[in-house]
């Protein structure tokens, strides 16, 4: 098919290149097509009129569908026509890679008027001297502001909040808030509730819009306002505040500093991407891939990975040292070999959702202290359980194999006793991971398949050289 802007087959031929999404959500290989070739012939026009109506979160996907050159071209000939909020939908490869690119003066312009989270979500993956450099282009009161947010800890709440929010003192009416709302000018595009602040500007209470709307214009806000706060350190774990988002029903919530003063907003579609990052972040380092986009060059992911693949060698090694202390056992009676790796399988896979279970309530914070006595002692018992169910399974199915009812007494022993173990190490591994301030999620995965590996190893070989005097 051609790929000449003015040869291109229209709707008449029965090709639709206006629709964005094909039947299964992702960027439609036509649209993209009509893209890239406005974008060859440098039309840029044509290229402000396809991508004008997109949603920034269109605009991120269309952004991932390109390559690196084809990123930069787009970018390039819209100039002040790309929204660079979209630089805050695409994987942070993506981003660095075109900030690398862009002329920090261009950075500048861009980041210049969008909200502050956004911006700072921008900046905060710049090198150190070239942030400072766009930072020094923008407006005063924009640049002290992004300023505040970026000395805050990365993933904080600070980091996260807006700066735009409404505060009113305690002693106007409703009417004189309507007055203020309708004649100023600068205040946020959208918000959900006004705070009640002091001088110093601590928060004395908050006005839910609903609240507010419904009341009659003499009513003083002092006698209107929720004093039953909830407030968020702008030092917080952003996870923290997604918690209280989650514990409380919140939409929006204010961030105060170290003084007690009001100095930004977190509203839910802040706190909607935070829940999303965290769960990814943990799936990953449950695999052991750390911080990895799908968009990361190969020579990174590379890099990522290859540390705790090198721990897994060095527990594998440890596990194939318990193997070979049975040398002879297998030697004598060769079905061992055969039937060895069941055994550890099994303990691997109920290890490993025991240990799902326990690293999402740690996130949680659902472990206090009658929960986790719960906790192990359920968990015990559903190791027991199912060990004695599948050994009665696997040793049927290893009398029936290999004609041999002891045989199977010896797998299914060895099930049940790697089994409770599993179960066992899949939750206290991440708990004494969690008490010594190390990540359960990182690093539970590797120490429970070792040890259930071994465990498995040691009591199905060490039973079976007992059982048959092998030894």
């Amino acid at each position: 098919m051609s790929t000449d802007p003015e040869t291109m087959p229209g709707p008449e031929a029965g090709i639709d290149y206006n629709v964005l999404r094909d039947a299964d959500d992702h960027i439609s290989p036509l649209w993209l097509e009509r893209l890239r070739a406005y974008l060859a012939a440098a039309r840029d026009d044509d290229v402000a009129t396809v991508m004008e109506p997109l949603h920034t979160s269109d605009v991120g996907d269309v952004l991932e569908s390109l390559d690196a050159d084809e990123r930069l071209h787009l970018v390039r000939l819209l100039g002040d026509r790309f929204d660079y909020s979209a630089l805050t939908e695409v994987d942070e490869s993506v981003r660095v890679e075109l900030m690398d690119e862009l002329p920090n003066a261009e950075i500048a312009r861009g980041v210049s008027g969008l909200d502050n989270d956004d911006a700072v979500a921008i900046l905060e993956d710049m090198e150190q001297e070239d942030r400072d450099e766009v930072l020094a282009k923008l407006p005063t009161f924009e640049r002290l502001s992004l300023k505040r947010s970026l000395d805050f800890p990365e993933d904080s709440a600070g980091r996260r909040m807006q700066t735009d929010f409404i505060a009113i003192p305690p002693f106007w009416t409703v009417g004189q808030t309507i007055d203020y709302l309708r004649s100023e000018p600068d205040l946020p595009d959208e918000f959900y509730q006004i705070y009640v602040v002091d001088a110093s500007y601590q928060v004395l209470g908050t006005l839910p819009l609903d609240k507010f709307l419904r009341a009659r214009r003499a009513t003083s806000i002092e006698a209107l306002m929720n004093t039953n706060l909830v407030l968020v350190d702008a030092n917080e774990d952003q996870e923290e505040a997604a918690r209280d988002f989650e514990r409380y029903d919140l939409v929006e919530v204010g961030v105060i500093d170290e003084s007690k003063r009001l100095v930004g907003v977190l509203t839910i579609d802040d706190i909607v991407d935070v829940i999303h990052e965290e769960a990814d972040e943990d799936i990953k380092l449950l695999a052991g891939v750390g911080d990895e986009d799908i968009s990361d060059a190969t020579v990174d992911t590379v890099r990522s990975r290859a540390p705790w693949l090198a721990v897994n060698l060095v527990t594998a090694v440890a596990v194939s040292f318990v193997i070979g202390l049975f040398g002879a056992t297998i030697d004598q009676m060769v079905a061992l070999a055969v039937l060895m790796p069941i055994v550890a399988s099994m303990g691997g896979n109920a290890g490993t959702q025991t240990m799902t279970v326990t690293v999402r309530a740690l996130a949680m914070r659902e472990l206090d202290g009658p929960r986790l006595r719960r906790l192990i002692t359920r968990e015990m018992v559903v190791g027991c359980a199912n060990g004695v169910i599948f050994a009665i399974l696997i040793g049927l199915v290893t009398w029936l194999r290999f004609n041999d009812p002891q045989l199977g007494v010896v797998i299914a022993l060895a099930m049940v006793i790697n089994l409770v173990v599993a179960g066992t190490a899949g939750i206290l591994i991440p708990i004494l991971l969690d008490r010594f301030k190390a990540d359960p999620a990182i690093a539970s995965a590797v120490f429970v398949t070792t040890i259930t590996d071994m465990v498995g190893f040691f009591a199905f070989l060490g039973i079976a050289g007992l059982w048959f005097g092998l030894f």
